[in-house]
C-alpha cells in the first residue's frame, strides 16, 4: 500500500505513473478506486525468471518507461532482467520496507545489486544495515522516509466525540493497539501486560480484523484469553475503520507492541494525531520516537517491561505534549518526501 500511495502522490503531481501488478490483487483494486493507470502481470519466481524479466523489460520500451521502482525484494532479480534487457537505459529504484535478515555479500546479490540505481531506506539504520551487511555502493543509498498525509490528522474532533465513536468510556486511561489480529501485532502481549496493572482507570482498545487468510484463531485467543483473566469490562474490541484519526483522537497512548516493525506507519499517525506512542525498543521504532524524546520504549516481548511503562504513563500522562508530537510529524508531510524522492531520481 506504500507503493500505492506514492504512485498516487506522485501523479497528483503531474508525472505520469505506471503500476505493475497481479490481477484481482488487492493492490490492483485499490489502485483502479484511486485512479492510477495499471499493466496486470503474472506471477515470476523470486530468481532466474527470465522470460518474465525480457516481458516487464518489452512492457518497459513500449511505455517508454525511464524509471522503475521497486519494494519488494521477491521482484529484484525481475527488475535487473528487466534493465538488462531494456533497449532504453532504466533508472532502477529499490525503497526498502522490510530489513535485511542475513548478509548479503555473496557474488549473486553484489551482480544483482549492481543493477540498483538508487537504493531508498526509510530510517538511518537501515542505510547502515545496508552498508554493513551488502556490497552495494554507499554513494547510492539515500533516506527516505515513509511519507503520510497530515490533513486528515488535523481534525477538529475531540476525545469525547472520538470515544462516543468508538463506544469507549470517557472516564477511563485508554491504551489503543491498532492492526491485524494476529501474533506479530502483539495484542496478546498487551492483554497480558494489562492484566498486570491493578488500576481499575486503565482499559484497552484493540482495532482491527483477522487477517482473512490466516481466519479467527488468534482473535479466538484473545477472547479465551480476557475471559480467562476476567477483562471483559477492562477490554474494548472493535472493527477497523477507515477514519483512524478518530482511533488516535480516542486514546490516551498507542502501543506498538511488534517484536520488531522496521517502519511503523501506525506509529507515525499516532505522532500526527498528537498521541504519546510506548512501542517496543527494537526496529525502526526507537529511531521514530528519537530513542525516547517522543515517547516511550520497553523491552521488546515482554509483557511486564510494557506493564511498567503504561504504569509510567499514568502516572505522567502528558510528559509527551501533543504540539509537540504534532510539529515533529511535519517532517513526514508526503509533499517533502516526494520533493526528495524527485531529487533522488532526477525527475
Amino acid at each position: 500500500m506504500n507503493q500505492l500511495r506514492n504512485a498516487s502522490w506522485m501523479k497528483e503531481r503531474g508525472h505520469s505513473v505506471l503500476l505493475f501488478c497481479r490481477e484481482n490483487s488487492p493492490i490492483s483494486i485499490n489502485a483502479a478506486d484511486a485512479g492510477v493507470p495499471i499493466h496486470f502481470i503474472d506471477a515470476h519466481k523470486k530468481y532466474y525468471d527470465f522470460k518474465a524479466g525480457k516481458l516487464l523489460a518489452k512492457k518497459i520500451n513500449e511505455q517508454n518507461i525511464t524509471h522503475l521502482i521497486v519494494r519488494d525484494t521477491r521482484d529484484m532479480s525481475v527488475a535487473a532482467i528487466a534493465k538488462r534487457k531494456s533497449i532504453s537505459p532504466i533508472h532502477l529504484s529499490y525503497f526498502m520496507e522490510m530489513q535485511l535478515g542475513v548478509k548479503k555479500k555473496n557474488l549473486f546479490h553484489t551482480i544483482r545489486f549492481s543493477y540498483f540505481d538508487l537504493w531508498s531506506c526509510p530510517l538511518t539504520w537501515l542505510e547502515s544495515q545496508v552498508k554493513e551487511m551488502t556490497h552495494f555502493d554507499a554513494r547510492k543509498i539515500q533516506v527516505i522516509p515513509s511519507g503520510i498525509d497530515l490533513i486528515p490528522f488535523d481534525s477538529t474532533t475531540n476525545k469525547s466525540e472520538a470515544r462516543e465513536k468508538l463506544d469507549l468510556p470517557l472516564d477511563k486511561l485508554v491504551f489503543g493497539l491498532i492492526g491485524r489480529f494476529d501474533p506479530h501485532k502483539g495484542q496478546l502481549l498487551l492483554l497480558e501486560a494489562l492484566k498486570m496493572i491493578a488500576d481499575p482507570k486503565c482499559v484497552v482498545c484493540l482495532l482491527g480484523e483477522p487477517t482473512k487468510e490466516a481466519g479467527t484463531e488468534y482473535l479466538e485467543k484473545m477472547k479465551a484469553f480476557i475471559d480467562e483473566h476476567e477483562l471483559s469490562d477492562k477490554v474494548f474490541i472493535r472493527p477497523f475503520r477507515k477514519d483512524i484519526s478518530t482511533f488516535y483522537r480516542a486514546i490516551d497512548a498507542f502501543i506498538m507492541a511488534s517484536k520488531a516493525e522496521t517502519f511503523g506507519m501506525v506509529t507515525v499517525e499516532s505522532i500526527a494525531a498528537g498521541t504519546t506512542v510506548i512501542a517496543s525498543n527494537a526496529g525502526g521504532s526507537p529511531e521514530i520516537l528519537g530513542f525516547g524524546r517522543l515517547g516511550l520504549l520497553f523491552e521488546p516481548m515482554n509483557a511486564s517491561s510494557l506493564a511498567a511503562q503504561m504504569t509510567n504513563f499514568m502516572e505522567n500522562p502528558f510528559k509527551f505534549h501533543p504540539k509537540s508530537l504534532t510539529d515533529e510529524a511535519r517532517k513526514y508531510d508526503y509533499n517533502k518526501m516526494c520533493e526528495k524522492v524527485e531529487k533522488a531520481l532526477g525527475i
